[in-house]
């Protein structure tokens, strides 16, 4: 697989979003595509599915398109709907068709072995089949499967549901893993983390470290990113840039090149200042006037270097001058059930103030309900909860419910703060980047980062002393997620926070309230120690457990260990499927079928040790 690009433009309509591409993919790449919102991230993608949007672009090279065989693209696209009642299962079998083609030549030849039909021909097949079958992940596909299926939130009992029953929500998750697991030459993932959980970040992060294709990927999520690729071509100003490495070798290679650049440029200016100065002083000077139009022909046959253009850091700010002190107890959490029609988790705990307490879990273990229980827009199922003595909050809804798709954006600020005047109204909004010819956008046309900085704008300055936040990071790239570290890194009142960003909330949280689908447990310290204790744990649990004496004596049958019974019976069992292989019993039907029974009782009872040792 090989796919190049020199000098490429892509218009979006009338709009040129990418004026110079300079991009490579090889086989087996892992790539990410970077850059701020809005730079033509998503645009590349479709450009390459499309190779059409593809055009001359602004470079002195000449502008050329090479791609090497035929590379299956895969992209994720809008639902076009589903076969009426097909299930889950069947969806996702349809990635597996050419191993369960195998399967069946497997079994067609197995039966023919069984009643004693087969022919030397077919026993070499069933042979080659079978070694065939081993590498193409025959073993292994029914696991993988549902491992995706489980991490990604779906239940074993989903599999017979017709997909028709499944949310719109759901059935785009679908779709994203038939695609992950239909393994195309060269994938396109655009926010693949977007509304995963941890726990489907964490397979989806091991599931492409160990994809065996090319895949390039567009994502905001700083930890998956450095963990997942070696290659990341960034866009800005319409240009691609490459960096080699993960996202941390990224960002220091990025820093180093600018530094470099611009001292190179200082000291290139310096230089032409120098020769001007001699030129200037001696151009008039018949003796010395060939020596001054010698250093300006030495300018103008210098190469220049240009300044290095400053990355577009422009981000919202906010500062929080007269927010109102709290009591030391902000939040008293006392059995607190919550759900809709049923009970979705049970929550005790107290937040004191200045604390910021990140929530994490699983999709569907109530922690977006949790936070609407606590804010009084979902009545509680139980318990109690109650604020403090003059807490305020500020609560960020992931929703985003409260905008009003018909307004403006100013119109929608003013909405909030009806007290402010008309310059301080477009203040606040300048602050979150909505300038002049930003205000009479309608809230529909935004995009979601837009709409995400809209609703934070008017959270954060709501100068509220506790805040309230439902997956505050999503849509927002990285530079906001930084800027927005920073500015709760710097509030002085509480928060508490829901998110699945794992570089955010190891960032801001100093205590973890972990929701599953069992529990709830309250952690009182930061995530780095958490993660560390929770692997203890695991690690804990997975040590062998010593066994007694009078254990080992249970494990031992007519005075021999179950161990070596278990291994005398398999050692039995194998030599005796060798001889189903021998001319002289597959082409005797009694013998052949005499052998198989032996080896069917024999199972039975190794099934019944495996048992007794299990």
């Amino acid at each position: 697989m090989y796919f190049k690009v020199v000098n490429g433009a892509v218009d979006i309509g009338d709009k040129r979003i990418l004026e110079e591409v300079n991009l490579e993919i090889k086989d087996k790449d892992h790539i990410a595509i970077a850059g701020r919102n809005g730079v033509g991230k998503t645009t590349l993608l479709k450009a390459l599915v499309n190779q059409e949007l593809f055009s001359e672009g602004v470079g002195e090279e000449k502008f050329t398109l090479t791609i090497l065989g035929h590379p299956v693209i895969g992209y994720l696209k809008q639902n076009e709907g589903y076969p009426k009642d097909h299930t889950l299962l069947e969806e996702i079998l349809e990635v597996y068709q050419s191993i369960r083609d195998v399967e069946k030549r497997i079994a067609k030849l197995e039966e023919k072995m069984e009643n004693g039909t087969a022919t030397h021909l077919d026993i070499d097949s069933y042979l080659e089949l079978e070694e065939y079958y081993k590498n193409i992940g025959g073993y292994e596909y029914q696991k993988e499967y549902l491992n995706a299926l489980t991490k990604n939130g779906f239940l074993v009992d989903d599999l017979s549901k017709p997909l028709s029953s499944f949310s719109g929500g759901e059935q785009t998750k679908i779709s994203f893993i038939k695609l992950l697991l239909s393994k195309p030459d060269l994938l396109l993932l655009d926010e693949p983390t977007n509304h995963l959980d941890i726990s489907g970040i964490l397979w989806l992060e091991e599931y492409l470290q160990h994809y065996p294709k090319t895949f390039a990927v567009v994502s905001h999520d700083r930890m998956f990113i450095n963990h997942v690729v070696h290659k990341i071509y960034e866009i800005s100003y319409g240009e691609t840039h490459l960096y080699l490495g993960d996202y941390e070798a990224y960002e220091k290679e990025k820093k180093r090149r600018y530094d470099e650049q611009l001292k190179s440029y200082e000291r290139e200016q310096k230089e032409i200042a120098r020769l001007k100065r001699i030129a200037d002083r001696f151009r008039y000077k018949p003796s010395k006037a060939s020596m001054a139009m010698s250093k300006l022909k030495q300018i103008e046959r210098m190469v220049k270097t240009d300044r290095p253009e400053k990355e577009n850091r422009a981000t919202f700010h906010v500062k929080f001058d007269s927010l109102k002190e709290s009591g030391r107890t902000v939040l008293m959490v006392d059995h607190l059930k919550f759900g809709y029609e049923s009970i979705l988790g049970e929550a005790t705990f107290t937040l004191e103030k200045g604390r910021r307490l990140g929530i994490i879990g699983a999709n569907g273990t109530g922690k977006s309900t949790f936070l609407k229980t606590i804010m009084n827009i979902i009545p509680s199922l139980g318990g109690t909860f109650s604020l403090g003595y003059h807490v305020s909050v500020a609560y960020f809804d992931q929703q985003l419910n409260t905008l009003n798709s018909s307004l403006t954006i100013y119109e929608e600020f003013k909405k909030d703060f009806p007290s402010l005047n008309d310059y301080e109204i477009r203040s606040c909004l300048a602050s979150f980047l909505f300038y002049y010819e930003d205000l009479d956008k309608k809230i529909e046309v935004l995009s979601g980062g837009e709409k995400v900085r809209l609703e934070l704008c008017k959270v954060l300055l709501k100068n509220a002393n506790f805040l309230i936040l439902d997956e505050p990071t999503n849509h927002l790239d990285i530079l906001s997620k930084e800027k927005l570290e920073d500015i709760l890194l710097l509030y002085p009142g509480t928060v508490l926070f829901v998110s699945h960003d794992r570089y955010f909330v190891k960032k801001i949280a100093d205590s973890i309230l972990e929701f599953s689908s069992e529990e709830i447990h309250y952690y009182d310290y930061c995530y780095e120690d958490y993660l560390e204790k929770k692997k203890a744990l695991v690690e804990q649990q997975d040590l062998p457990v010593p066994i007694k004496k009078e254990k080992k004596q249970k494990e031992r049958v007519n005075g021999v260990s179950l161990d070596k019974q278990i291994g005398k019976l398999e050692k039995e069992i194998e030599e005796l499927k060798q001889e189903l292989f021998l001319e002289s019993v597959y082409t005797n039907p009694e013998k052949y079928q005499e052998i198989t029974e032996k080896i069917e009782i024999l199972e039975e009872k190794l099934n019944h040790l495996l048992a007794q040792w299990e």
